[in-house]
């Protein structure tokens, strides 16, 4: 928060509000990665092979780093807090959209 927050109310209402939505979108980025990476983990690593995906290991590395990465951004460390919060979100919704209803063994809904 700059100077500005502290000019006015209205500015304060806004830099507070900013807040929020910024704790609100890390906690949702955090609990996005963080189900990725447990859905990952029981996986048969041999079903990975059988539907042309990545391994099971480059995939836990993926959803492994999205948590770190989400964790990175929602503590601020750095000047990418945002990015990074972003960049984990979007490593563990491929892997929950593409990559975990493939290897899960259920035929797909098409």
């Amino acid at each position: 928060m700059g100077n500005h927050c502290l000019a006015s109310p209205l500015w304060g209402a806004v830099c507070y509000t900013e807040a929020i939505m910024h704790i609100v979108l890390a906690v949702a980025c955090i609990v996005l990665a963080v189900v990725a990476l447990v859905k990952c983990l029981p996986k048969n690593a041999d079903m990975f092979f059988v539907q042309n995906k990545r391994t099971k290991g480059f995939w836990t590395g993926m959803t492994g780093g999205a948590v770190v990465l989400t964790l990175i951004g929602f503590l601020g460390i750095g000047p990418f807090g945002l990015l990074f919060l972003l960049a984990g979100a979007c490593m563990a919704s491929v892997y929950l959209a593409d990559v975990n209803p493939a290897v899960s063994g259920k035929p797909d809904s098409f």
